[in-house]
């Protein structure tokens, strides 16, 4: 059994080997995961978390690392939680985001850590929101979170960064494919990445115009920005922190920034909640209460709903 108010402690202090065993206990489920969310929970709430999505090989680690660069420039704390496949064998992160971001391996002002997604869709680990909120707790200023690249329903990043970016690249899809994704619903900023390849312009103006026809926004309202970036050089990145800066008062004004906190917080109780009665409802299989309502259902006297409403009353007694 682990110190917790010692490792929160150390944490805070900037010790990376303590920031990562609180995360380590996060992804193993442990037994202490209680213990580490009572003491991180007075401790959350500074962190600006952006996350960053969009298709494999438009350039999210690069462009991630050069974003860590810029904030690291200005002083800022930064944590990279980088959200890689599950590899077929070992079942862990695949690790080639650290390998991108090898650059900061050496800076005590940045945390990177790989998660990997264990076939968890969405484009997220089902324990990244309690990853963030030990990057938040440790002190960091600034969380990049980087996803899978999205597929059609992999866009779960919404709903767990403050604001969400979204990269794209010429020759990897047009705006149809971009919508289908469902990453024009998503997005507070658009980035095109590698913008010194042919199409670059014209890959803008299409994301422009599929914008403009799905959008239905008031006078106010935020319009997402696209950006064009070469990650790989640094060009444009510091356009696309201004972006964010931009994003991130206009959302302070409008009471945007809490609702979207607030949002992700009962998301990740619901979350909890659920997968504790999926837990109890598990422990019934081959359960006589269960079979006697199968039985009930068989026998036309009770229907399923009526039958789950009279389980969820036992599972609530319990």
């Amino acid at each position: 059994m682990l110190d917790v108010p010692t490792l929160v402690e150390q944490a805070r202090q900037g010790r990376p080997r303590a920031v990562a065993r609180l995360i380590s206990l996060v992804e193993g489920a442990s037994p202490q995961l209680r213990d580490v969310m009572a003491a991180l929970a007075p401790l959350t709430g500074g962190a600006y978390v952006v996350g960053l999505t969009g298709s494999p090989g438009v350039g999210k680690s690069t462009s991630t690392s050069a974003l860590v660069s810029a904030y690291r420039r200005a002083g800022k704390r930064v944590g990279v939680l980088a959200v890689d496949p599950s590899s077929p064998f070992s079942g862990g992160a695949l690790l080639g985001d650290r390998v991108r971001m090898s650059d900061h391996a050496s800076d005590p002002g940045v945390f990177i850590r790989s998660m990997a997604t264990r076939g968890h869709l969405g484009g997220l680990a089902v324990a990244a929101p309690q990853a963030i909120r030990v990057l938040d707790a440790a002190g960091c200023d600034i969380v990049l979170v980087e996803t899978v690249g999205v597929g059609q329903s992999e866009v779960e990043i919404a709903a767990q960064a403050d604001t969400c970016v979204v990269l794209l690249a010429p020759g990897m899809g047009d705006g149809i494919q971009a919508a289908k994704a469902g990453i024009l619903e998503i997005g507070d900023l658009y980035v095109v990445n590698k913008a010194d390849r042919d199409g670059a312009d014209s890959t803008a103006r299409e994301l422009n115009n599929m914008l403009a026809l799905g959008e239905s926004r008031a006078p106010g309202d935020w319009r997402p920005p696209i950006v064009k970036t070469v990650a790989s050089r640094g060009e444009g990145i510091d356009e696309v922190v201004a972006s964010l800066e931009k994003h991130r008062a206009w959302m302070e004004e409008h009471a945007v920034l809490a609702a979207r906190r607030r949002r992700r917080a009962a998301l990740e109780v619901e979350h909890i909640a659920v997968t504790a009665l999926r837990e109890r409802i598990g422990d019934l299989h081959g359960d006589r209460r269960l079979d006697a309502l199968a039985d009930r259902i068989m026998g036309g006297e009770l229907d399923p709903y009526a039958a789950a409403d009279e389980l969820i009353a036992s599972l609530t007694e319990r």
